[in-house]
């Protein structure tokens, strides 16, 4: 995911938390967010390159 991305999330997530007064349980979940989208992006690129070696290796 691109940076611009994580900007609009943040975004969103701090005016969302400004009107509800609910600023750490946002934030929080703006973290868990992030390393939960991190660890598919890389689950996607072990995948990637284990595909590409098995078809080398047939």
């Amino acid at each position: 995911m691109s940076n611009w991305l994580y900007i609009l999330y943040a975004g969103i997530l701090g005016i969302v938390s400004w009107f509800t007064g609910e600023i750490v349980t946002f934030v929080m979940l703006g973290i868990i967010l992030i390393a939960l989208n991190n660890i598919n992006t890389t689950l996607k690129k072990i995948h990637l390159q284990n595909e590409r070696s098995h078809k080398e290796i047939s």
